[in-house]
C-alpha cells in the first residue's frame, strides 16, 4: 500500500486525492484559465463542437503531454525524500544552491525545464501565477516539507505543473496519476472555457472529454515512460545526491540521473501565437 510509503504531509487516499487535484473547485486559479480557447474563439477558430474538439485533441497531444510529463517528474522528485535530503545537504555544506546534491537546486533545474518548453511569455507568466497559487493552497491542504522547500527554492512561483506534481507527492499520489491530473487539467479548462464562450451544450462537450479517456491514459503513461528511459542510470553511476543515498532505493544501486533528458518538449506555435494574442488583447472574460 502507498499509505506506507508516505512521510511528512503525504497522506490519505491517493485515488481521492487525485480527484480533489482535478477539481476545478480547488482554489488554484484554475477556472481563470482558458487554455488559449478564448483567443480561438474570438479568432473562430474554434467555432462549435467539431472544431473544440480537434483543438483539445492538439491540445492534450503538445502542451498536455509535456505539462503531463513536468507534473510526473516534480512528483517523482518530491517522492524521493528531498526534505530530509535537505535538511542533510543544508546541515553538512551550508546549502550550495544550484548544485546537482542541492534539492533546492534540483527544483530550480525541473523549473528551467518547464521555462525552455514554454516558449510564449504570456504562458510563462500564466503558468507562474497558477504555480504559485497551487503551492499556496496546497501548503494548508497537504502540509509538506516538500513544499515548504519548493516555495523557498522558487519563491518568484514555480510553473503550475511542478507545484501539481509536488501538490500530488504530498497529497499521496503517485508519478501516472500527476500526470493524468495535468493531462486532464489541460483539456478540461478549454473544455469550460468553450462552454461559457459559445454557450455550447455541456452535456456535448463533456462527451467530447469522454471520448478523450483512451488518449489522457495515454499521455499520462507517455509522460511516466519519459522519466524511467533516461532518468535511471546503469547501476555502479556516480550518485547525483552524493552522500545521501540513492534517490529511487533501487536495490541494484541505480541512481537517478543529472537532469531529464527525456522530457517531451512537443512544440505548440498555433498555442503560443494564441496566448500571445490573448495577452494584448484588452477584452477578454479570462486571465489567459
Amino acid at each position: 500500500m502507498q499509505n506506507d510509503r508516505r512521510k511528512g504531509g503525504m497522506r490519505g487516499s491517493p485515488d481521492a486525492a487525485l480527484l480533489l487535484l482535478a477539481d476545478s473547485r480547488l482554489p488554484a486559479g484554475g477556472h481563470a484559465h482558458s487554455g488559449g480557447a478564448e483567443e480561438a474563439v474570438r479568432l473562430g477558430t474554434i467555432t462549435g463542437p467539431e472544431d473544440l474538439a480537434r483543438f483539445l485533441r492538439g491540445r492534450l497531444a503538445t502542451a498536455g503531454l509535456v505539462s503531463a510529463a513536468l507534473a510526473a517528474a516534480a512528483c517523482e522528485l518530491a517522492s524521493a525524500g528531498h526534505d530530509e535530503q535537505a535538511a542533510a545537504h543544508d546541515e553538512q555544506t551550508g546549502g550550495r544552491d544550484g548544485q546537482s546534491d542541492d534539492p533546492a537546486g534540483r527544483w530550480r533545474q525541473l523549473d528551467a525545464e518547464a521555462d525552455a518548453r514554454t516558449a510564449s511569455p504570456a504562458q510563462r507568466e500564466a503558468s507562474r501565477v497558477q504555480g504559485r497559487l497551487l503551492i499556496r493552497s496546497a501548503r494548508r491542504i497537504w502540509p509538506s516539507p516538500v513544499l515548504d522547500l519548493l516555495a523557498k527554492a522558487v519563491p518568484n512561483g514555480v510553473h503550475h505543473p511542478i507545484a501539481l506534481g509536488a501538490a500530488a507527492a504530498s497529497a499521496g499520489c503517485d508519478p501516472y496519476q500527476s500526470a493524468l491530473a495535468a493531462a486532464y487539467n489541460a483539456v478540461t479548462g478549454p473544455a469550460t472555457a468553450a462552454v461559457r464562450l459559445l454557450g455550447l451544450d455541456p452535456v456535448t462537450v463533456h462527451r467530447l472529454l469522454a471520448d478523450l479517456a483512451p488518449a489522457l491514459n495515454d499521455a499520462a503513461h507517455a509522460a511516466c515512460a519519459s522519466l524511467i528511459d533516461d532518468v535511471v542510470m546503469e547501476p555502479g553511476a556516480a550518485d547525483p545526491f552524493g552522500p545521501y543515498g540513492t534517490a529511487n532505493g533501487d536495490a541494484k544501486g541505480s541512481t537517478r540521473g543529472p537532469g531529464w533528458p527525456a522530457l517531451p518538449g512537443h512544440a505548440a506555435p498555433a498555442l503560443d501565437l494564441l496566448a500571445e494574442g490573448h495577452h494584448s488583447n484588452t477584452m477578454k472574460l479570462f486571465v489567459s
